[in-house]
């Protein structure tokens, strides 16, 4: 079964801020075998979710202490202990941060209790009493489908849809409710990449977050993906872009426009993309002449791999690619996954995205019509 849909955030937040001081220290006492002069590092995620160091320190006397000496606004960071598993999760802001753990359980560390922290340990405590009802009826279905018990597998299923929807109602309420934590940002922030909203709704729980947290890392975040997102909803203007062809010339989407255009994000890494190209092929073999016109972008990494599997899959239409994976102009499209499509009409407006199939195909000859 999948996992609920923020099983990802109970690794973590916490915390709150003082206005005493512009900077930061966080105070750690660990318990453990062999603890002495092991290295304590203090990580956070980069704009590539990359892991990235900010700082190291040593255990001495089951003690270890982290200062920064200014803190713009909340932002998550992670505390790593050599050879020990996990890791512990905080939110890095004004004032002293308390924490107490055993070596061998950090995902269960005590810190003191915060604004943040005492926010973040609700939404915690819940969180964990779904996910394991979740796995209890994970161990329910694989008991039900060693004994083909049918009637119980049926059972659990709807069960457990209807225990998703309730987790998802748990965090949108939560967001709405406590508009000054951080762990609200970051479920509007998956809320928005998963489209389990209508931008809308995104955009009005945005809307409620206190200044602060709008200022935090994730809330910028989000704030950048609704204006991105704005700009390349159907009805608005397709962002122009350009970037190197095959051959190595420069091309631009508003050079190529036709009666209506396939903006088409694809890779030669991608294998939903590549069984979707035979259809694109016929696609546009059968309506080119009508007007249609296809610009393929790609985000490979390799320019001979985009090449060759240009070459392969018999796509003869416009192609560009800085082969630089997520790059600028996945970003000014909002695109996080791929396949990804905009279908535009003669004046560059999207009138439609992401079809596939007979779908796609019936668009195009309701468009060229």
């Amino acid at each position: 079964m999948k996992k609920l849909l923020f099983t990802v955030l109970a690794a973590g937040l916490l915390f709150s801020c003082s206005s005493e001081t512009k900077g930061y220290v966080i105070e750690g006492t660990v318990t453990g075998d062999d603890i002495e002069g092991t290295k304590v590092y203090l990580r956070k995620a980069n704009a590539l979710n990359q892991m990235i160091l900010v700082d190291t320190v040593k255990i001495a006397d089951g003690i270890f202490s982290f200062q920064g000496d200014s803190v713009q606004a909340p932002e998550l960071h992670y505390i790593f202990i050599d050879n020990s598993p996990g890791n512990i999760p905080i939110v890095v802001e004004k004032g002293t941060i308390d924490i107490s753990t055993q070596r061998d359980s950090l995902n269960f560390a005590r810190i003191g209790v915060t604004l943040q922290n005492e926010l973040f340990s609700d939404f915690l405590s819940d969180s964990r009493a779904m996910n394991r009802r979740a796995t209890s009826m994970n161990e329910d279905m694989r008991d039900a489908m060693n004994r083909k018990d049918t009637v119980v597998m049926n059972s659990l299923r709807e069960e457990y849809f209807e225990l998703q929807e309730e987790a998802k109602g748990y965090e949108l309420t939560f967001a709405r409710n406590n508009p000054n934590s951080l762990i609200s940002a970051l479920i509007i922030d998956k809320a928005l990449t998963t489209k389990a909203l209508e931008m809308s709704e995104v955009r009005e729980l945005y809307d409620l977050l206190t200044p602060e947290i709008q200022a935090t890392t994730i809330g910028i975040k989000i704030k950048d993906k609704l204006d991105t997102m704005g700009s390349t909803t159907i009805g608005a203007k397709a962002p122009n872009f350009s970037a190197p062809s095959p051959t190595g010339e420069e091309l631009a989407l508003h050079d190529v426009l036709g009666k209506v255009t396939i903006v088409d994000f694809w890779a030669a890494w991608c294998r939903p993309c590549r069984a979707e190209n035979p259809n694109l092929v016929r696609i546009y073999d059968k309506y080119k002449d009508k007007g249609l016109s296809i610009m393929g972008v790609s985000l490979d990494r390799s320019a001979d791999d985009w090449k060759r599997a240009i070459e392969k899959d018999g796509l003869t239409w416009n192609h560009v690619s800085n082969t630089s994976y997520f790059d600028e102009i996945a970003k000014l499209y909002n695109v996080n996954a791929i396949p990804a499509t905009f279908i535009l009409d003669e004046n560059g407006v999207i009138v439609d995205r992401d079809l596939r199939g007979i779908l796609l195909e019936n668009r195009i000859e309701e468009l060229l019509q």
